[in-house]
């Protein structure tokens, strides 16, 4: 898919790898939505406050990038939430709401944003290969590998991973895409708020290269995902060969 002048959703577009998504669109040409329950668009796109588990929320942004010439030929979904909580900590059980908050977010809210993405994508006029859309969902390597207290984050992430290869074969029939990203650690406002050494600390357990990944690197991804037809139906590990420890 040519970017140029197409119309693109990025949830979680107002900071970290969403912001960096945005910003390789607009380099790109690109016509961008940022649906976001904070922040700002940068010069060029639009901001629309959404929570991505408000349905009304979503359709109304997926409406303003259907509305723009050619209608939408994207979503990138980057919004998520995180918790760190033992199943049984010191305190007693794991709390349920905040388990439930978490999966609602990344897992439901995904579903939620890529189900009404979709259907407006799939009255597109198909381009090459009958192409009419792209779903990028992000998914982590907490999915594969996660640590002690990441019960919630890892079963949300895992989800997302899981319904990659059926969303894709489900979509297929409409010229619609779907792939996923699993970043390993990255430079995030997460991440952010720890201290430098720390992070340099977290760094230093990649392989290589022994870093954070920067959130450019997810968005370069992002962008051959968009441009390159024959990926689909793939999760794609994003994270220097990190394999997390228990701990």
């Amino acid at each position: 898919m040519d970017v140029k002048d197409r119309s693109f959703l990025v949830t979680g577009g107002a900071s970290g790898l969403g912001g960096a998504t945005v910003r390789a669109l607009l380099a790109l040409g690109a016509r961008v939505v940022v649906a976001d329950i904070a922040g700002e668009a940068p010069d060029g796109a639009v901001f629309v406050k959404t929570d991505v588990t408000d349905a009304g929320q979503v359709a109304a942004a997926v409406a303003v990038g259907a509305g723009q010439t050619a209608g939408l030929a994207g979503v990138v979904n980057c919004a998520g939430t995180a918790i760190a909580e033992k199943i049984l900590g010191k305190q007693g059980p794991h709390d349920l709401e905040h388990f439930a908050r978490v999966v609602t977010v990344n897992l439901v809210g995904t579903f939620n944003v890529m189900r009404l993405a979709a259907e407006a994508m799939s009255s597109n006029e198909p381009g090459p290969d009958g192409e009419r859309g792209v779903v990028i969902n992000t998914a982590s390597a907490a999915a594969y590998e996660g640590q002690i207290g990441q019960a919630a984050y890892s079963a949300s992430k895992g989800g997302v991973v899981s319904m990659t290869l059926p969303a894709a074969r489900e979509l297929a029939r409409y010229g619609i895409r779907v792939v996923t990203i699993a970043p390993g650690l990255f430079e995030t406002p997460m991440l952010g708020l720890l201290p430098e050494e720390a992070r340099q600390s977290l760094g230093s357990q990649v392989p290589f290269p022994s870093r954070l990944g920067r959130p450019a690197e997810y968005a370069a991804l992002a962008m051959q995902i968009l441009e390159n037809t024959m990926l689909n139906g793939e999760v794609i590990r994003l994270d220097g060969c990190l394999r997390m420890a228990a701990r």
